[in-house]
């Protein structure tokens, strides 16, 4: 009597009769693992690996049906059919639910949502902060929350979601003044009723906190800008271990979100290069808007102090890339930039990281 054909599954490397083999591409498998590796795509029935599985928790489709018959609504990331989606004015697809629930006042908006800005504080710099906030749920209701403890008579904040994020927000400040962010912005309002919700940024792999600068505060025309632009870059790379190690990210997270350029000789070749460079937005400092440079080296955090620090820093960097010629920031050491500042909060944060002339402060861990 012949013995039964067998194989090894290459799953759970037990042997096997053959008649329980399920091939997948160039493996075999045992019916037990074939069932937990893999699902059916309820449009087509094509088994596929868990891993490609693109559904979500009320659908299980391959990536061929999702691309040809779906699509995700921008506000709760539900997977819809192309049939089943609604489209409001900023052209993003929307399922029923949040369809019939869409009006200008909604607490969330999509990913591509830009509101007309409105201007806070008296002066030429504006600094607009996009804060990612995760673990707490992309949720209208603790949107709206957050909005209701912010904006009171007036729009100052936004919230909209961030395809970047497992279960949070992405909040937007309308451009400010360092001044109005320092002393009007709503930013302990903010970071209490996140942290009440329970939202965490800084202890997150997900957030990052981003700065928008208007590019006409760095000079009067194009070609004034661009030379300031240069020499924000040129700051940056000369200084890169000290920002980093302001900015709490670890090496693998600034080069995911916030890669730099490299260091160069001069400032121009600093810019030349960055935008020859290929990383678009995912660059310390994005330059790819019309209208702002983007700071981008910095992690999410839901601490007051840190924040506002931040600000600072962003203001700094600015001013002397605005106010230094090319062979005085050549020259200048970091402690030459720390005599400079002023800021209680910064210099306050610089001593807690170990950059301010080695005076270290107690502190405590950021949310």
């Amino acid at each position: 009597m012949e013995e039964n054909e067998t194989f090894i599954c290459a799953h759970c490397g037990e042997e096997h009769d053959i008649c329980d083999c399920y091939e997948m591409g160039e493996e075999m498998y045992c019916c037990d693992c074939i069932d937990e590796l893999t699902v059916l795509c309820e449009e087509c029935g094509e088994r596929i690996f868990t891993e490609n599985d693109v559904g979500d928790d009320n659908i299980s489709l391959c990536q061929r049906c999702y691309d040809r018959n779906y699509t995700t609504c921008s506000e709760c990331s539900r997977i819809i059919h192309l049939n089943n989606a609604y489209y409001e004015d900023d052209d993003e697809p929307l399922c029923y639910n949040c369809h019939t629930t869409c009006d200008d006042t909604r607490s969330l908006h999509g990913y591509s949502y830009r509101p007309d800005p409105i201007f806070y504080g008296d002066g030429n710099r504006y600094l607009g902060v996009e804060l990612e906030i995760d673990r707490g749920g992309k949720s209208s209701y603790n949107a709206q929350k957050i909005c209701e403890v912010a904006n009171g008579e007036e729009e100052q904040i936004y919230i909209k979601t961030d395809g970047s994020l497992d279960e949070g927000l992405e909040i937007v400040t309308h451009p400010m003044t360092l001044q109005y962010h320092m002393e009007q912005a709503p930013w302990q309002l903010i970071v209490n009723k996140a942290l009440e919700l329970g939202y965490k940024s800084h202890q997150t792999t997900t957030c990052g906190l981003h700065c928008h600068v208007n590019r006409t505060s760095l000079g009067e025309t194009v070609e004034k800008q661009e030379v300031t632009i240069s020499k924000v870059l040129f700051f940056v790379e000369r200084f890169w271990d000290e920002l980093l190690r302001f900015s709490r990210r670890t090496e693998y997270q600034i080069n995911r979100w916030a890669a730099r350029y490299g260091l160069k000789e001069r400032p121009k070749d600093v810019l030349d290069h960055a935008k020859k460079s290929g990383l678009g937005r995912y660059s310390c400092v994005n330059i790819t808007n019309f209208e702002t440079i983007e700071f981008r080296l910095f992690r999410g955090t839901l601490k007051y102090n840190t924040i506002i620090a931040t600000l600072q820093l962003v203001n700094e960097i600015c001013n002397v890339a605005f106010l230094l010629s090319e062979s005085e920031l050549s020259v200048m050491s970091w402690h030459g930039f720390l005599e400079r500042l002023t800021q209680t909060e910064l210099i306050t944060y610089l001593k807690e990281r170990r950059l301010y002339v080695n005076e270290p402060v107690e502190t405590e861990e950021d949310d």
